[in-house]
């Protein structure tokens, strides 16, 4: 299940997704292309990710905030990419512009403490703006739980686009991030579950205040769990099946 757009594009300009999602895109271009070779690109995580070891020292504490601007590959990067402009535009249109970049850079601090919290002793680098994303996840869980997103599936031998309410689609993916935090240990390399969950969490909490202020439930009930804007003319999303020929 992969999720390639929602139906409720942004009443403005979302200005700071676009200027974070440009900021990725061009760091990781200068990372991966500006190294002289893959011994200085993967030395450079070392020096700007999160290393939990070296926080435990008092050391690489620039790592909280350097690491959510950096990543690991071309698939680690537009995937976040992809996630956050699907989710970052409410969220910023709710928020204005300079209440998102501190809901932003707050979710990503809180993703990164709670990897540390995790494996505090792991010499693994942790990049990627994937805990700050889970806080955008979070907070467009808490404000609009109704919103539409379409979903890709894919199951080997068929695919099918389908819109599911965001609630579904979120939670079952927070969901997977603590499963997989329990079973999987990271410290040789990996995916950092636990910092997802810490950002979705974080996500929701910090964005509990603007919830609150728009009135609760009663901001539910005004907008049916949509953002409060009309939702686009997007064209259908029966997707035909595409079976493998025998």
């Amino acid at each position: 299940m992969f999720p390639i757009r929602d139906h409720n594009p942004s009443g403005s300009t979302p200005y700071v997704t676009y200027a974070l999602i440009v900021a990725n895109v061009v760091i990781f271009l200068l990372m991966t292309y500006g190294s002289s070779s893959l011994q200085a690109l993967e030395a450079s995580y070392f020096v700007w990710g999160l290393v939990p070891a070296r926080i435990m020292e008092g050391m690489g504490l620039e790592g909280f905030v350097t690491s959510m601007f950096l990543h690991g590959g071309w698939g680690h990067l537009l995937g976040n990419m992809l996630f956050l402009y699907i989710y970052g535009d409410n969220l910023e249109d709710e928020m204005g512009p300079l209440g998102f970049t501190a809901f932003y850079l707050a979710s990503g601090l809180a993703a990164a403490a709670a990897q540390v919290v995790s494996e505090p002793y792991s010499p693994i680098p942790m990049v990627g703006a994937s805990g700050a994303i889970a806080g955008v996840m979070g907070g467009y869980l808490l404000l609009f739980p109704r919103a539409r997103v379409d979903v890709l599936i894919i199951i080997v031998i068929f695919f099918r686009i389908i819109p599911v309410p965001a609630f579904l689609i979120l939670a079952l993916w927070f969901l997977f991030q603590i499963g997989a935090g329990v079973l999987y240990a990271t410290d040789a390399g990996g995916v950092a579950y636990w910092a997802h969950a810490g950002g979705f969490v974080a996500g929701v909490l910090l964005a509990l205040p603007v919830w609150l202020v728009r009135g609760g439930p009663a901001f539910w009930r005004r907008t049916h769990g949509h953002p409060p804007h009309p939702a686009a003319a997007l064209p259908r999303s029966n997707v035909p099946l595409i079976r493998r020929r025998r």
